[in-house]
Formats: C-alpha cells, sequence, structure tokens
C-alpha cells in the first residue's frame, strides 16, 4: 500500500551493546510474565560491516503494483512540488531506471508485488544538500544503502511476531548488492570502501579504540568522494549484522558531526554527567539543532520564527529518545530537563536566525 514506510533510527554504539545482551541474557519469564534475564549467560562474538556514512538527507523509492511508485524523506511522503532537496523531482525523471532496479529485485528475491512493497533506501547527497564535507561537491546523487520488502499490514522488521499480540507477517531486509545504475547518478555505497569489525559482547569495550580509529580514517578523507576525484572532509560510518533475521545497526560518527559532545565517538558506558546543566551541555549542541532545522525546514527554506516551537519539540523528543540511558544513569526525568533543553535549543536557533537574517 502506498504509506510512508520509515527507515528505522541508526542507534548508537551503546544501545547495540544493550539490546544485543538483553537478548542474549533471557532465560524465560516469572510467574508474572515479566523477563527474568541472567547477565552471567555468555554472549556472542558477531561480524559487523561497515559502509561509509554519508552526509546527506534519507531518501527512499517505494514501490508496488496497487499504487505504483513513490518517493520518501525520512519523514514524509514527498513529491516534486512538496519535495525534500530535488529528491522526487529526480525520481520523477528516472522513473524507468528505478523501475529497472525494482525489478531486479523482485526476480532475484521472487517478490510479489501484488502483495508487497519494495522500499530501495539510500543517501541523497551532493551540492546544497548539507555543509562542510567533501560530497557536498558533488552532483546530487543517491548512494543505495538497503532494500526493505513490506507485505501488506506488515509490522516492522524488528518487532517479532507474536509481540503486542501481533499476528501479522515482519517486513524484512534483503541484499542490495549490485544494485547501481552510475550513468544516472545512482550509486551503491557498497561499491566504495567497506570495513569489517568481530566484536565480542563479552567484552565490547575491546573494540572500541579499532571503531573510533576507522571513523577518524573517514572524517579526515571521505572514501566515496575521493573515487570522484575530491578530497575532503567525511562523516562517519554506519556498522550492521543480520541476527535471527533482525538487522542490527550502529552509527559512529567523526568529531565534527557528532550530535552530543561526547569526549569519545563511541562509548559503551553512559557517561557520568553531574548535574543538568552538564547535561543540557552534552545533548543540545549545534549539529543536533541544525538536524531539527533540516527537517522543519527542508531544501532549504528560510528559516522563520513562526516554527521555531516546532524545532524546539523536534530537539526535546530526539534527546529524550536518543539520550534516555544516559539519563537513567543520572537520574534524570524528562520533565527535570526538557525547559532546559528548550531555552538551549531556542538560543541555538536564534543565532542562527540571526546569522542569516
Amino acid at each position: 500500500m502506498k504509506k510512508l514506510i520509515a527507515f528505522p533510527s541508526i542507534e548508537p554504539f551503546r544501545s547495540i551493546v544493550f539490546n544485543i545482551n538483553k537478548r542474549y541474557n533471557f532465560v524465560g519469564l516469572d510467574e508474572n510474565g515479566d523477563a527474568i534475564y541472567d547477565t552471567s549467560m555468555p554472549k556472542p562474538t558477531l561480524t559487523f560491516k561497515g559502509t561509509v556514512k554519508l552526509h546527506g538527507t534519507n531518501s527512499c523509492v517505494s514501490y508496488n503494483n496497487i499504487f505504483g511508485m513513490w518517493a520518501q524523506s525520512r519523514e514524509n511522503i514527498i513529491t516534486p512540488i512538496k519535495d525534500n532537496a530535488g529528491f522526487a523531482f529526480f525520481v520523477e525523471a528516472n522513473k524507468e531506471n528505478f523501475k529497472s532496479l525494482v525489478d531486479i529485485i523482485t526476480k532475484r528475491e521472487n517478490i510479489d508485488l501484488d502483495t508487497n512493497t519494495i522500499s530501495i533506501y539510500g543517501e541523497w547527497a551532493g551540492k546544497g544538500i548539507q555543509k562542510n564535507v567533501a560530497v557536498n561537491e558533488m552532483p546530487k546523487s543517491m548512494f543505495i544503502f538497503g532494500v526493505k520488502i513490506s507485505p501488506f499490514n506488515s509490522v516492522d522488521e524488528d518487532v517479532e511476531n507474536g509481540e503486542k499480540g501481533l499476528n501479522k507477517p515482519n517486513a524484512y531486509w534483503v541484499d542490495h548488492s549490485g544494485l547501481s545504475m552510475p550513468e544516472s547518478r545512482i550509486y551503491n555505497i557498497l561499491d566504495y570502501k567497506t570495513f569489517s569489525v568481530d566484536i565480542d559482547f563479552n567484552n565490547p569495550k575491546l573494540i572500541e579504540d579499532h571503531i573510533i580509529e576507522l571513523t577518524m580514517e573517514v572524517e579526515k578523507e571521505c572514501p566515496v568522494s575521493k573515487e570522484f576525484g575530491i578530497s575532503g572532509v567525511g562523516e562517519g560510518i554506519v556498522f550492521s549484522c543480520e541476527v535471527d533475521g533482525i538487522v542490527h545497526r550502529f552509527k559512529s560518527k567523526g568529531e565534527l558531526h557528532s550530535v552530543s559532545n561526547s569526549k569519545k565517538i563511541v562509548s559503551v558506558d553512559v557517561e557520568k554527567l553531574e548535574s543538568i546543566n552538564e547535561f543540557i551541555e552534552y545533548a543540545v549542541t549545534e549539529n543536533r539543532v541544525n538536524q531539527a532545522i533540516e527537517n522543519i525546514f527542508p531544501n532549504n527554506t528560510p528559516l522563520d520564527i513562526k516554527k521555531m516551537g516546532d524545532v524546539l519539540r523536534w530537539v526535546t523528543n530526539d534527546v529524550i529518545k536518543e539520550e534516555t540511558d544516559t539519563m537513567i544513569n543520572n537520574g534524570l526525568e524528562p520533565k527535570e530537563v526538557n525547559k532546559y533543553i528548550s531555552a538551549k535549543a531556542k538560543e541555538i536557533f536564534m543565532k542562527r536566525l540571526n546569522t542569516f537574517a
């Protein structure tokens, strides 16, 4: 069906450690039906594949036989009239090319498009989309990084059958290698430099320094733009691994792009913050507010103070979503920090507004 099939949030490393531990520490249910965990249970060593994280905007092309083809940003179905950095217009101009890619997926995965939707996800990157990265010197292009199959009325792939009373098929991810049309500026992130790390979840801190080293290497010189003869800053790496049909992803950004003022790019231990002020300084950064602005004012729309409330709500919701574990570890509740998040975000927004007034 024609509906928004959003790409899931990519978690920080500490969240993946938490999720894997929770899965492998589970030993059953007590008499009240509550989960029982045994932290002494052995955890696996898993191989995560890394691809270059490009600093652009999330894009998607979805297709089924009922509604045909449509374009998406991270949060909306878009059209050439109501676009996101020109991506919907690009899809309209390349309908036949994208249909060819859909046909390749349909054939090799044996997909019935009368009952399933194919979604091709990628980063839409290039001139005018972001700033301070090498790929911004390139023509706008799509770099495919995932393909999801969504049976009609399915649940997301990370919700198992039977959870919360659901009895519906799961959406699932399939191989996206080989999907590209370079002549039409449709590329595949797998065709560029990739990385591999083995993470022992019995002692995940052992891999931190290596992930940091790889991330700083990408930030210093973007491997993707380099292939196009452009030297400059990259953003980071996205690591992924499929476990029991669920894809676990985490991101590792260089210091120039991190949305939290963390002293380390990746960290298993949640930082011990001593006060609300320190938490606000840690979590409410210019990069995070800029992400909010990009969502509320897409396609370089001029800033409007009338929408400042939308920006503040986006930042507050994002902080609560991404930093819940940090807040729990420091005894902070949302009601205690929300007004301070808004105040700091307002300060950054007004500075940006006055700069470009």
